[in-house]
């Protein structure tokens, strides 16, 4: 069973992270049609790769796994998103926007800081099973899930956590 979606602007970072599949090395980024889902052209794939894995990393350490020198990667692209505020004239409301709608960086660094802000940024994390790291969106109560899915790598850690005990005996 597959996880619902992160909520709000944070299914772009989502949707950035899975366009690589680890276990078969599938890379959506490298079809026309991946592309086209993020509005990139050809050249602009090898930075969004950039990002994605800066994302990854990210997500890893939101799951308690990670390299800090990975995860301020994403810093240091994010720092070189333009973004500008923009005030509602109806309510005088605020928000953080995207300087050029059309760069992903800056959409990403958007979705960071208003996942940052509610909360929802450290809920989004990355499967704990070395051969998936596929973001989910974290749900569970205590923010502590593992897994994309319990179904399939939740239950592959558990029937290898369990072939280890029976070896050991």
């Amino acid at each position: 069973m597959a996880r619902p979606s992160a909520p709000g602007p944070l299914v772009l970072v989502q949707d950035l992270v899975n366009t690589l599949d680890l276990e078969t090395g599938a890379d959506t980024l490298a079809t026309e049609e991946g592309r086209a889902a993020f509005g990139l052209r050809e050249a602009d794939v090898a930075a969004a790769r950039a990002l994605r894995e800066a994302l990854r990393a990210a997500c890893l350490a939101h799951a308690g796994h990670g390299a800090p020198a990975e995860v301020a990667a994403l810093g240091t692209l994010l720092a070189q998103a333009p973004l500008v505020t923009t005030v509602d004239p109806a309510d005088g409301s605020a928000r953080l926007a995207p300087a050029d709608p059309a760069s992903l960086t800056a959409r990403v660094a958007v979705a960071v800081a208003r996942g940052s802000l509610d909360g929802s940024w450290q809920r989004l994390k990355a499967c704990e099973d070395e051969t998936c790291r596929w973001a989910y969106y974290d749900r569970s109560p205590a923010g502590r899930g593992r897994w994309c899915s319990m179904e399939v790598c939740g239950a592959r850690a558990k029937m290898r956590a369990y072939r280890a005990r029976r070896a050991g005996e």
